[in-house]
């Protein structure tokens, strides 16, 4: 429920509302913008409460209308929070004017192999450094990442380069060791429903990327980063990184582009796009990123290796650091092409 207060209402009348909604047991939240103040109410309300506290706070001096929010996610509607909402993370803002690039190894395997990377992207363009250091695998034989080391090498190799730096959490019971050493969280994928988490990642108000299920609908994408908003944490950026395809034979995934504009007309969290994993092979990366700019994501996540040849997980998805450099190049024309930065 959206409670729109009038121009020029006085702070009385909107803490007045505020204290009315919190007198129901139901939680008030303030948003300020413009010209006039709105509150939403973040509480589910019980559908034999919905006409009699709509007529209540439509009656509340310095009320202009009460509007009901149709979606069942809250907090994550454009319905409720009309304004695009902007991730400032140490001075990259995700969602902004500009098209934000992160990128980096799938997992780091080396100090050598974490700097050369970072330095190779910095070069390129990129603003944020992507790196793994905890690997979900299907495979319990594969390489599952370096761990705490792995953390330790994304932290210092951050601090040498000025880069703002990505790595995925798999377990509540990482999530503050993981903070330590990174600026942005990733919820990867098979964790989208991982709903304590999601709670305790949403607990922490640390930004953090939320990857879209390979099985999941919009809704369901978007009632995930509902957890993260309702504990507290705003600093919500979502990425689709492709469906289950109807073909394997020549991507990993479908990626879904249609999901950029969707999302961005249901919600007003930022979006980015992961081509390496969407697509699972090097020569459809560009053409894709290409595409997810057009379209209008807000950011992309991208695979680069300094020699994807040798690389322990996703090598065949990765981009060599010459070929980045090219795309970066793209990109930048893509992006002037269709007003972004």
């Amino acid at each position: 429920m959206i409670i729109a207060m009038k121009a020029g209402a006085t702070a009385a009348e909107i803490q007045g509302v505020m204290d009315r909604v919190a007198a129901l047991g139901l939680r008030a939240l303030n948003m300020p913008g413009g010209e006039r103040t709105a509150i939403g109410i973040a509480s589910a309300i019980p559908p034999e409460m919905r006409e009699s506290l709509t007529e209540a706070l439509a009656a509340l001096p310095g009320v202009a209308h009460v509007t009901q929010v149709s979606r069942a996610y809250k907090l994550a509607s454009r319905e409720f929070h009309p304004a695009d909402t902007v991730v400032d993370v140490r001075g990259v803002r995700i969602g902004g004017r500009a098209v934000v690039t992160m990128a980096g190894p799938c997992a780091i395997e080396s100090r050598e192999q974490l700097l050369a990377a970072a330095q190779a992207v910095k070069a390129a363009g990129a603003q944020v450094l992507r790196g793994g250091a905890f690997k979900p695998r299907t495979s319990p034989y594969t390489f599952q990442g370096l761990g705490l080391e792995g953390l330790k090498l994304l932290k210092e190799v951050g601090e040498a380069t000025g880069m703002v730096t990505l790595t995925e959490v798999m377990d509540q019971h990482d999530v503050e060791v993981v903070m330590a050493h990174a600026d942005l969280l990733q919820i990867g994928a098979r964790n989208m429903q991982n709903f304590p988490l999601l709670v305790a990642v949403g607990k922490t108000r640390h930004p953090v990327v939320l990857k879209r299920g390979p099985s999941a609908t919009i809704d369901e994408w978007l009632l995930s980063a509902e957890y993260l908003l309702s504990h507290g944490n705003n600093q919500v950026i979502l990425c689709e990184r492709g469906v289950h395809p109807l073909d394997r034979t020549y991507t990993r995934n479908t990626l879904d582009l249609s999901a950029v504009p969707v999302v961005k007309g249901l919600s007003h969290l930022p979006v980015v796009i992961d081509p390496s994993h969407a697509v699972g092979t090097w020569r459809y990366v560009a053409a894709m990123s290409r595409a997810a700019v057009a379209a209008g994501a807000d950011g992309l996540l991208i695979e680069v290796h300094p020699c994807p040849k040798e690389a322990l997980c996703d090598g065949p998805q990765a981009l060599e650091p010459d070929s980045f450099a090219s795309l970066m190049a793209d990109l930048r024309r893509v992006a002037a092409a269709v007003g972004r930065g």
